[in-house]
């Protein structure tokens, strides 16, 4: 039989895809590459589309084999696919590795950077080759003879020991479980996520409610269950996964492994000439230095903290005083502050979740895209997927196709956790002449749908699928014809979460919210007093939110600078420090959340001292929005103004000229400062 991740079909064969597939496909292709490659170094033709776009079309071709694979492995994962999946890792860094320590390619695109030919091909083209001479660089094409050597396996061992962090975390999310026989025991909790649990208990034969760590199961507990010790038990097993503390420690501990993932940082910093990590990372950002980057963080916190403070404080008194809590406990703090947001706003997350039913939410969210960008998305029923929960949907600009979807909207087991958006095809002009359009998955780990009554979303997952939405536009309206910068392509990471976080700020506007809300069996639209509620409580803790997100990037960004495997518990100990300086919720000695970090620890894409990201790209995003609040949140100049700067450049400009295109000045934190509400705190 063929291998059907070889054919040169437009989209994946998901359902023909088997395990014993992988390693041939993978092996096969990379010999291939390494051929064509070799040929193209004898060549003595310096012409871009005879260079670059051969060696993308190159690439694309490995990456239509790998894509679905790699997801495959997110999604569906299983025992034998996971042992391809890691196998072809190795061979794909390996192969990665050569490339990018490729003397003789470097030589190629130095010789393309000093052509009178350079000044001739389209800006974008040219970042491409920008782009290429620094990842070369930063590859190690530079070194010789032991540091050579020494740095390819360097990135071998990290694209291992990163994978096996994430299937780690994945593992011991799996393996917890606790089955409740006296739904009692559930008091508080909505009945929707009482159904869910004992849905949970259906699939896998059992009577009863089956809890799991999986946030759809997870949040409703914490938040709304009125069982102290079942909150404090789901608490310690979600916050000590994958650690020295949890169940099943010795199959599933992340120790060593974040330990060796940060040793090995370290030495490939040092290899290739950077003081540390952090500087290596941000080689490839926006943010110029580490210490710039800590003066921004801490810049958030300074102006944060004390409205976190004050907000906690809240908290503990009404806790205190209405609930009788005198010492709040971290598995407190969820279910407290709750029951404070429905005495101060008379609103609860559970009253707005029948309004937000998953189709309404679906066509509300395509009907805000058009109104913003004049796009109109359809649904496909004849695209293959990977499991029956996932729609396939098409995007039309003027009745013509100018790309496609895959959406994966619910938890289930073997799959990920989280909410992420990824490629499965890049635009880009083929050697053909043909124009290949973008393809992207979008993956979120929502409540599935309980019988026939459609899956119904809290407010906050609705954001998390506008965020991730907004990833989606980024990588599919792209007019990019060069792979290399093409949509989220050659974009600084820190810039890469403007366009996400930008479409979450329709989730709260009075103008958009009756698009994307229905009660889901009247189809009444959001009251206007849950509507007012809802908009009164919208900055409701968020000290405390910003807070929570700059300890997180203090302690991966510091982490980065000052690690020391010569020091003990080192890890551990920073994550005190920072904690000591920022942090304002209490923490149980056994909490082990980086061990379950995958965003620094699961992957090398980005976010690894990188994770101040989402704050840089929310002052961007935000910046942006307020252009919109003076002109019209569906000003259609101004949409077609942010698709033309930003959305269509892909990564074939510098993202701070992009932005300055759009908003006319370069961005501040204050806008970002308003929009949360803290700025008016701080009076």
């Amino acid at each position: 039989m063929d291998n059907p991740l070889l054919t040169t079909q437009e989209l994946p064969a998901f359902s023909a895809v088997r395990p014993e597939h992988v390693t041939p496909a993978i092996e096969q292709l990379i010999a291939e590459n390494q051929a064509a490659i070799k040929a193209l170094k004898k060549s003595k033709s310096r012409d871009f589309a005879d260079m670059v776009k051969q060696l993308d079309e190159l690439e694309d071709r490995l990456n239509k084999a790998w894509s679905p694979v790699s997801h495959m492995n997110s999604v569906v994962n299983n025992d034998a696919l996971r042992k391809v999946y890691n196998h072809c890792l190795s061979l794909l860094n390996e192969y990665s590795t050569r490339l990018g320590q490729d003397q003789g390619l470097f030589a190629i695109y130095q010789e393309l950077e000093e052509s009178e030919d350079f000044e001739r091909v389209n800006l974008a083209q040219r970042q491409a080759i920008r782009n290429a001479l620094r990842d070369f660089r930063l590859s190690g094409v530079d070194l010789t003879g032991e540091a050579k050597q020494q740095c390819a396996e360097i990135k071998k061992k990290l694209s291992e020991i990163t994978s096996r962090f994430s299937e780690h975390v994945m593992d011991a999310t799996d393996a917890w479980y606790k089955l409740i026989d006296d739904v009692d025991d559930l008091r508080g909790m909505p009945e929707n996520a009482i159904a869910l649990t004992r849905q949970n208990a259906e699939q896998r034969k059992m009577q009863g409610y089956l809890l799991t760590l999986d946030l759809p199961c997870y949040l409703p507990l914490m938040t709304y269950c009125e069982n102290r010790d079942l909150r404090k038990e789901m608490y310690i097993a979600r916050t000590t996964r994958a650690s020295d503390q949890g169940p099943g420690s010795a199959e599933f501990d992340n120790s060593p492994l974040m330990q060796d993932i940060l040793i090995q940082r370290k030495a490939l910093a040092g290899i290739l000439g950077f003081e540390n990590f952090a500087e290596l990372s941000l080689a490839t950002k926006m943010a110029e230095t580490p210490q710039q980057v800590l003066e921004f963080l801490m810049e958030l916190a300074e102006k944060s903290k004390r409205v976190a403070d004050q907000e906690f404080a809240e908290v503990e008194k009404f806790a205190a005083q209405h609930l009788d809590l005198h010492e709040l406990q971290p598995w407190d703090v969820g279910f407290c502050s709750e029951k404070l947001k429905i005495a101060k706003f008379d609103l609860s997350e559970e009253q707005l979740r029948p309004y937000f039913p998953v189709p309404v939410v679906i066509s509300g969210l395509f009907e805000v895209v058009r109104k913003l960008f004049d796009i109109e998305v359809r649904e496909s029923n004849d695209i293959e997927t990977w499991h029956a929960d996932v729609t396939t949907f098409d995007i039309f600009r003027d009745d013509s196709l100018i790309a496609r979807f895959y959406l994966d909207l619910y938890a289930r087991p073997k799959k990920s956790g989280g909410a992420w958006m990824d490629e499965c095809r890049t635009r880009r002009a083929r050697l053909d002449g043909n124009l290949q359009l973008p393809v992207a998955y979008l993956t979120c780990n929502f409540p599935s749908p309980l019988g026939d009554t459609a899956s119904l979303l809290s407010h906050s997952d609705v954001v998390t699928l506008f965020h991730e939405f907004g990833h989606g536009l980024h990588h599919m309206l792209t007019q990019i014809d060069c792979a290399p910068v093409s949509g989220i392509k050659g974009v600084a990471w820190d810039a890469v979460e403007l366009p996400s976080q930008f479409l979450e700020n329709w989730c709260w506007e009075r103008e958009s919210l009756p698009l994307i809300s229905a009660h889901y069996q009247t189809g009444e639209p959001l009251p206007d007093d849950l509507l007012d509620k809802m908009l009164a409580a919208k900055n409701f803790q968020s000290g405390l939110q910003m807070i929570r997100q700059v300890e997180f990037a203090l302690f991966d960004l510091r982490l980065h600078i000052e690690f020391d495997e010569h020091k003990d518990s080192q890890i551990q100990t920073i994550l005190d420090q920072v904690r000591s300086e920022v942090s304002v919720v209490p923490v149980r000695p056994d909490n082990r959340f980086q061990h379950a970090f995958t965003h620094i620890f699961g992957s090398d894409d980005g976010y690894e001292a990188g994770y101040y990201s989402y704050k840089w790209a929310e002052v961007l995003s935000a910046d942006a929005f307020s252009k919109f609040q003076e002109e019209g949140i569906f000003n259609r100049q101004t949409g077609e103004l942010f698709l033309s700067t930003v959305l269509e450049q892909g990564g074939s400009k510098d993202p701070m000229d992009l932005f300055t295109a759009f908003r006319g000045r370069k961005p501040t934190v204050d806008a970002l400062l308003r929009q949360e509400g803290i700025a008016d705190l701080n009076g």
